[in-house]
């Protein structure tokens, strides 16, 4: 397969890299900001499974880590697979989010635009909540190692 075209959609919060981190990497937290898990999402051993338009995708998610990796490979029920990078690094007192959209073989122009557009739409309001009340929006504590 030859090398698909990306764009690395990204988005700086006021809260600590860590305090995103663990909030992102709550599973079941993600429908609350990504909005194509919006239906929720249920755990199934090692995977989570998302109804959508197109059948059960299977989320499988970057195992808990240090590094601000919350990737995650969803496969639907086609069997087409979608490998989604993202990450959070710090930046400064905060924190950068960054997701890697891939253009898919045979996605037209309009359609990457229009998955670029969602994907900003979905790290925006990750943003608002992360920087609305942090007394009251306080993520599940989560470890990370440092």
């Amino acid at each position: 397969m030859a090398t698909m075209a990306t764009r690395i959609i990204h988005t700086s919060i006021a809260r600590d890299w860590r305090e995103v981190y663990a909030f992102m990497a709550d599973h079941e937290k993600m429908p609350l900001w990504a909005s194509g898990l919006s239906s929720g999402l249920t755990r199934d051993g090692d995977e989570w499974v998302a109804p959508g338009p197109l059948g059960n995708a299977r989320v499988r998610f970057a195992p808990d880590n240090d590094f601000g990796v919350v990737d995650h490979l969803v496969t639907l029920e086609s069997g087409l697979k979608a490998h989604n990078a993202l990450r959070v690094v710090p930046n400064g007192d905060g924190a950068e989010v960054m997701f890697t959209l891939l253009r898919q073989p045979d996605m037209s122009d309009e359609q990457f635009a229009a998955d670029a557009a969602w994907v900003e739409k979905d790290l925006a309001a990750l943003k608002s909540i992360m920087e609305s009340d942090q007394e009251s929006e306080q993520p599940a504590e989560r470890t990370v190692h440092r």
